[in-house]
């Protein structure tokens, strides 16, 4: 089978479109990219999902944790406390279980039950936690300045929160946040190691990897693969987020603008 045959063979795969079985034996390297590739289509749709949902909901957090309202507060503490106190892989873990029972309770549940959707909703909880803290102290760290002069301005209430507040929180916040989303995008790996199933065997890229080490016994060839495909995620996600930076920062002068740049740290 040719290289071309294998990729239109397997590229979907993990989508559910072309060879339903898995290759057997003599596995060859084109295979092993295809499939950990197909594979990366989950990574993508469980990262990009939950990372634009989670930017709302970690808005909201970081207000009302910011809020002086204890009604607002306490909740908002409490959630991000419970998400960033307790690790991503027990959240799978618990977040599958819960919606097992729930779906004993109401076929409502029963979407939630499938990796799609139920592993979606713990990395978007688990995201937004980690979010809200960074826009939090983003937003605690807003120049007083620049509230006295929306004030000056007759600026109030929703006004000044869309014209001044947000957006420099969202400059403030943006170096740190473009981790957190770099994180998320290498989290995604976890899901069909946790709780959720594949269906069909049909999983994310670390699945497939796994498959072919357990198949050939060599670790060697599989992992790397999939250590290149999330550099190339990490690179992506960086450069989108660079272009975002900029033009948050696109008002300030040239010299002062905060750039950023991956530095790969070799040595710690």
């Amino acid at each position: 089978m040719s290289c071309l045959q294998t990729i239109q063979d397997y590229g979907l795969r993990a989508v559910g479109i072309g060879e339903r079985l898995l290759p057997r034996d003599n596995f060859t390297l084109c295979e092993q990219f295809t499939l950990i590739g197909s594979g990366m289509i989950w990574n993508i749709y469980f990262g990009l999902f939950a990372l634009c949902m989670g930017f709302f909901l970690a808005t909201a957090l970081a207000l009302g944790k910011a809020s002086p309202r204890a009604l607002l507060r306490i909740p908002a503490e409490w959630f991000i406390f419970l998400f960033r106190g307790s690790p991503l892989f027990i959240q799978f873990f618990f977040g599958y279980f819960l919606f097992l029972n729930l779906k004993s309770v109401s076929p409502f549940f029963d979407p939630f039950t499938a990796a799609w959707l139920g592993a979606l909703v713990v990395l978007f909880c688990n995201t937004a936690a980690y979010s809200a803290e960074i826009f939090y102290g983003a937003l605690l760290s807003i120049p007083k300045g620049d509230i006295e002069a929306a004030d000056a301005y007759g600026m109030s209430g929703w006004g000044r929160f869309k014209r001044v507040i947000w957006p420099t929180m969202l400059r403030l916040a943006w170096p740190a946040y473009t981790n957190e989303a770099i994180f998320l995008f290498h989290a995604t790996a976890l899901v069909f190691f946790s709780g959720f199933p594949a269906w069909q065997q049909r999983g994310d890229a670390l699945y497939y990897a796994n498959y072919f080490a357990d198949k050939t016994f060599n670790p060697f060839v599989p992992y790397p693969i999939l250590a290149l495909y999330f550099i190339l995620l990490t690179l992506a996600v960086v450069g989108v987020f660079g272009l975002v930076n900029a033009r948050l920062n696109r008002h300030l002068p040239q010299d002062k603008r905060r750039k950023i740049r991956l530095r790969p740290n070799l040595i710690r």
